[in-house]
């Protein structure tokens, strides 16, 4: 008597001959990891290519920013030797001191910055800033020295300068975390905070006596 045998044909097929789940999913494919010479950034929750992201037209606005910044900073830092030589009472003088050597604190930041995103420190005029100089510098130039009336001047001239570099940082550190820069994030809205402390205390430094003294003056 013949013996019967099953076909069994291979164990990965079922009974209606279509594969089964055991093969469905070791054959599933898998994404192929990035090659170990590719650098990846996380943005989100998304993966971004490095260098695609270092092309991309909005990281090179971003780096033109930082270049038109960097160059505010360091003509603020001299601007500010005029205005506090040229400032009346001895605690805007100081407001300015302090101020500059802020400023230089910024300068320092702005080159950690360029390092953090790879990118050389450079300068790049910046033509908003100039006029903004040459505005303080018109109004020492229009005020009487020793006079009330020129620090009350000065110290809005001063906030313009104050009013262009917060909206600078701002603007940068959304985009900076829009680009997940997050370190580069950090120092930019430290930056921005200083700023706006700054701005702050020189609108105390003249609704506490200077504006007041100024406006008695003939």
């Amino acid at each position: 008597m013949a013996t019967k045998t099953s076909d069994n044909k291979g164990s990965n097929e079922n009974a209606a001959g279509k594969p089964s789940m055991a093969t469905t999913a070791t054959s599933a494919s898998t994404p192929s990891p990035a090659p170990e010479d590719q650098k990846t950034m996380k943005v989100d929750n998304a993966t971004v290519d490095a260098d695609e992201m270092k092309n991309s037209s909005l990281h090179k606005f971003f780096v033109s920013a930082l270049k038109d910044i960097y160059f505010a900073e360091n003509a603020i830092i001299d601007a500010l030797d005029k205005m506090q030589e040229a400032a009346t009472t001895e605690e805007l003088k100081d407001a300015f001191e302090d101020h500059q050597l802020q400023t230089k604190k910024h300068v320092s930041r702005l080159e950690k910055i360029f390092r953090l995103i790879d990118e050389k420190p450079e300068q790049k005029e910046c033509k908003a800033i100039k006029g903004i100089i040459e505005e303080g510098e018109e109004i020492i130039k229009s005020t009487e020295e020793g006079s009330m009336t020129r620090d009350a001047a000065l110290i809005i001239a001063a906030q313009k300068v104050e009013h262009y570099e917060i909206a600078t940082y701002g603007g940068l550190a959304q985009l900076a975390i829009t680009m997940g820069h997050d370190k580069v994030a950090d120092l930019l809205e430290t930056t921005l905070q200083e700023e706006e402390d700054t701005d702050y205390n020189l609108t105390e430094i003249a609704e506490t006596s200077i504006n007041f003294d100024a406006e008695q003056e003939d």
